[in-house]
Protein backbone atom coordinates (compact mmCIF):
# COMPACT_ATOMS: atom_id res chain seq x y z
CA UNK A 1 0.00 0.00 0.00
CA UNK A 2 2.83 2.45 0.68
CA UNK A 3 4.30 1.51 -2.53
CA UNK A 4 0.97 2.76 -4.21
CA UNK A 5 1.10 5.70 -2.75
CA UNK A 6 4.46 6.59 -3.10
CA UNK A 7 3.97 6.04 -6.49
CA UNK A 8 1.10 7.66 -7.10
CA UNK A 9 2.45 10.51 -4.94
CA UNK A 10 5.93 10.43 -7.50
CA UNK A 11 3.50 10.17 -10.36
CA UNK A 12 1.41 13.62 -9.56
CA UNK A 13 4.96 15.22 -8.87
CA UNK A 14 6.17 14.63 -12.04
CA UNK A 15 2.81 15.50 -13.76
CA UNK A 16 3.01 18.95 -11.78
CA UNK A 17 6.50 19.73 -13.09
CA UNK A 18 5.94 19.06 -16.70
CA UNK A 19 2.84 21.30 -16.01
CA UNK A 20 4.87 23.74 -14.83
CA UNK A 21 7.98 23.36 -17.33
CA UNK A 22 5.61 23.92 -20.03
CA UNK A 23 4.12 26.91 -18.39
CA UNK A 24 7.05 28.55 -18.38
CA UNK A 25 7.97 28.12 -21.86
CA UNK A 26 7.32 31.72 -23.22
CA UNK A 27 8.56 30.92 -26.89
CA UNK A 28 5.70 29.52 -28.21
CA UNK A 29 3.36 32.67 -27.43
CA UNK A 30 1.48 34.35 -30.48
CA UNK A 31 3.56 37.34 -29.28
CA UNK A 32 6.98 35.46 -28.13
CA UNK A 33 9.21 37.17 -25.90
CA UNK A 34 12.25 39.52 -27.01
CA UNK A 35 15.01 41.83 -25.47
CA UNK A 36 16.79 44.68 -26.68
CA UNK A 37 20.29 45.32 -25.32
CA UNK A 38 22.84 47.51 -25.03
CA UNK A 39 26.12 49.08 -22.66
CA UNK A 40 25.35 52.76 -23.14
CA UNK A 41 28.06 54.44 -21.77
CA UNK A 42 29.15 51.81 -19.07
CA UNK A 43 25.93 51.27 -18.46
CA UNK A 44 23.20 48.22 -18.91
CA UNK A 45 20.36 48.62 -20.48
CA UNK A 46 17.70 45.55 -20.81
CA UNK A 47 14.25 46.08 -22.57
CA UNK A 48 12.32 42.76 -22.09
CA UNK A 49 8.98 42.36 -23.93
CA UNK A 50 6.21 40.66 -25.78
CA UNK A 51 6.23 41.08 -29.19
CA UNK A 52 3.11 41.09 -30.59
CA UNK A 53 2.56 40.94 -34.87
CA UNK A 54 0.33 43.50 -36.84
CA UNK A 55 -1.35 41.11 -38.94
CA UNK A 56 -3.15 43.34 -40.94
CA UNK A 57 -4.83 44.98 -38.22
CA UNK A 58 -5.12 49.00 -37.79
CA UNK A 59 -2.91 49.51 -35.02
CA UNK A 60 -2.51 52.88 -33.82
CA UNK A 61 -5.94 54.38 -32.67
CA UNK A 62 -7.96 51.00 -32.54
CA UNK A 63 -5.96 47.86 -31.48
CA UNK A 64 -3.95 50.38 -29.08
CA UNK A 65 -6.44 53.66 -28.82
CA UNK A 66 -4.73 56.70 -28.71
CA UNK A 67 -5.08 58.57 -25.46
CA UNK A 68 -5.41 55.35 -23.23
CA UNK A 69 -2.31 53.18 -21.64
CA UNK A 70 -0.82 50.98 -22.87
CA UNK A 71 1.69 48.07 -22.01
CA UNK A 72 3.67 48.62 -25.20
CA UNK A 73 3.67 45.02 -26.17
CA UNK A 74 1.62 42.43 -25.24
CA UNK A 75 1.55 39.41 -22.30
CA UNK A 76 3.35 41.14 -19.14
CA UNK A 77 4.18 44.80 -18.79
CA UNK A 78 7.60 45.55 -20.95
CA UNK A 79 10.27 46.03 -18.62
CA UNK A 80 13.31 48.28 -18.90
CA UNK A 81 16.30 47.46 -16.56
CA UNK A 82 19.73 49.33 -16.29
CA UNK A 83 22.32 48.94 -13.85
CA UNK A 84 23.29 52.10 -13.01
CA UNK A 85 21.42 55.70 -12.79
CA UNK A 86 20.26 57.45 -16.14
CA UNK A 87 18.43 60.18 -17.64
CA UNK A 88 15.22 59.77 -20.02
CA UNK A 89 13.94 62.95 -21.26
CA UNK A 90 16.00 64.58 -18.88
CA UNK A 91 15.26 63.32 -15.70
CA UNK A 92 16.49 60.50 -13.66
CA UNK A 93 16.12 57.11 -13.31
CA UNK A 94 17.65 55.21 -10.46
CA UNK A 95 19.11 52.02 -11.46
CA UNK A 96 16.98 49.18 -11.38
CA UNK A 97 13.92 47.15 -12.81
CA UNK A 98 10.67 49.15 -14.04
CA UNK A 99 7.23 48.71 -16.18
CA UNK A 100 7.59 50.37 -19.35
CA UNK A 101 4.36 51.93 -20.89
CA UNK A 102 3.03 54.45 -23.40
CA UNK A 103 0.16 56.63 -23.98
CA UNK A 104 0.14 56.81 -27.64
CA UNK A 105 -1.04 59.62 -29.41
CA UNK A 106 -1.26 61.24 -33.03
CA UNK A 107 1.19 63.74 -32.31
CA UNK A 108 2.77 63.22 -29.03
CA UNK A 109 4.01 59.74 -27.29
CA UNK A 110 3.56 59.72 -23.30
CA UNK A 111 6.75 57.32 -22.14
CA UNK A 112 5.95 56.31 -18.54
CA UNK A 113 8.64 54.20 -16.10
CA UNK A 114 6.67 52.95 -13.34
CA UNK A 115 7.72 51.30 -10.18
CA UNK A 116 5.47 48.01 -10.69
CA UNK A 117 7.46 45.98 -13.49
CA UNK A 118 5.91 42.79 -12.13
CA UNK A 119 2.42 43.00 -13.51
CA UNK A 120 0.49 41.36 -16.58
CA UNK A 121 -0.04 44.19 -19.24
CA UNK A 122 -1.72 47.51 -18.08
CA UNK A 123 -4.97 46.09 -16.33
CA UNK A 124 -3.42 46.93 -12.59
CA UNK A 125 -1.14 50.24 -13.85
CA UNK A 126 -1.47 52.57 -11.22
CA UNK A 127 -0.57 55.95 -11.98
CA UNK A 128 0.80 56.65 -8.56
CA UNK A 129 3.95 54.12 -8.76
CA UNK A 130 4.67 56.23 -11.71
CA UNK A 131 9.11 57.16 -11.03
CA UNK A 132 9.12 59.14 -14.70
CA UNK A 133 7.46 60.75 -17.34
CA UNK A 134 8.54 61.97 -20.49
CA UNK A 135 7.00 63.14 -24.34
CA UNK A 136 8.03 62.13 -27.66
CA UNK A 137 6.86 62.66 -30.88
CA UNK A 138 6.34 59.27 -33.17
CA UNK A 139 7.57 59.12 -36.19
CA UNK A 140 6.56 57.32 -39.55
CA UNK A 141 9.02 54.01 -40.41
CA UNK A 142 10.82 53.45 -43.91
CA UNK A 143 8.90 49.77 -43.91
CA UNK A 144 5.82 48.26 -42.22
CA UNK A 145 6.87 46.95 -39.19
CA UNK A 146 5.19 43.09 -38.79
CA UNK A 147 6.42 42.30 -35.09
CA UNK A 148 7.00 45.09 -32.55
CA UNK A 149 10.40 45.73 -32.29
CA UNK A 150 13.10 47.59 -29.72
CA UNK A 151 16.22 48.25 -30.68
CA UNK A 152 19.11 50.23 -28.38
CA UNK A 153 21.79 51.44 -29.98
CA UNK A 154 25.44 52.51 -28.34
CA UNK A 155 24.42 56.25 -27.69
CA UNK A 156 21.38 55.37 -26.06
CA UNK A 157 18.61 55.86 -28.83
CA UNK A 158 15.86 53.51 -28.12
CA UNK A 159 13.11 53.29 -30.71
CA UNK A 160 10.12 51.07 -30.71
CA UNK A 161 8.48 50.27 -34.02
CA UNK A 162 5.47 48.35 -35.23
CA UNK A 163 3.63 48.80 -38.10
CA UNK A 164 3.85 52.22 -40.07
CA UNK A 165 4.86 54.11 -36.45
CA UNK A 166 8.67 54.75 -35.15
CA UNK A 167 8.49 56.20 -31.12
CA UNK A 168 12.62 57.17 -30.21
CA UNK A 169 13.50 58.16 -26.59
CA UNK A 170 16.85 58.63 -25.59
CA UNK A 171 18.43 57.12 -22.29
CA UNK A 172 21.84 59.05 -21.14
Amino acid sequence: MKTIKFFGALTIFFSFMTFVGQAQDKSDRPSPPQTAEATVKGTKVLIDYSSPAAKGRDLYGDLVPYGKIWRTGANEATTVTVDKDVKIGGKTLKAGKYALFTIPGENDWEIIINSEWDQWGAYNYDASKDVLRTSVKPMKTDSNVESLRFTIDEGGLVVMAWGDTQVPFKIE
